[in-house]
């Protein structure tokens, strides 16, 4: 490891008063989460592969940061890993340098899912303190908007 990365972890949870298929289904399409995450300003699907196991999706992601008194867009590369059963990959990779990859989980409990997303997240020491803390109230926000969306019907 790199003293110039620095790595951290988060684990969010959030109560989602729907099945965990639906749930899941809904999280794994990213123009539903375009609707969802406060930071995301479009989504475009870049390719596809299909395997046995299920799929992998690729995206280019515009997200809007703001910067004290500044918002800049910020263009980068997402992508989701979508097994058949079980916990749903992610990963986004942006300049320069910050790298989050995400494991989710979509838990049956007696309200409907437990939605867990456990988010690692690397960055150079310079910006990690901001990019932590940032993608943590964004995911935070994430969770809670998808909560929302199914309270809603």
């Amino acid at each position: 490891m790199s003293w110039w990365i620095v790595h951290t972890e988060r684990t969010l949870t959030e109560e989602v008063p729907a099945p965990p298929d639906a749930v899941r289904d809904f999280y794994v399409d990213l123009d539903n989460i375009k609707v969802v995450h406060p930071l995301i300003v479009s989504v475009e699907a870049l390719s596809r592969t299909e395997s046995p196991d299920g799929y992998q999706q690729s995206y280019r992601v515009v997200d809007r940061i703001r910067l004290g008194p500044v918002t800049t867009r910020v263009s980068y590369r997402a992508g989701v890993d979508v097994p058949v059963v079980g916990d749903v990959r992610t990963e986004a990779d942006q300049w320069p340098g910050v790298r989050l990859r995400g494991t989710v989980t979509f838990a049956p409990i007696d309200s409907g899912t437990r939605l867990t997303e456990r988010i690692r997240i690397a960055a150079p020491r310079p910006l990690a303190a901001f990019t932590v803390r940032e993608a943590v109230k964004a995911h935070a926000a994430m969770l809670s908007g998808i909560r929302h969306h199914f309270e809603s019907g």
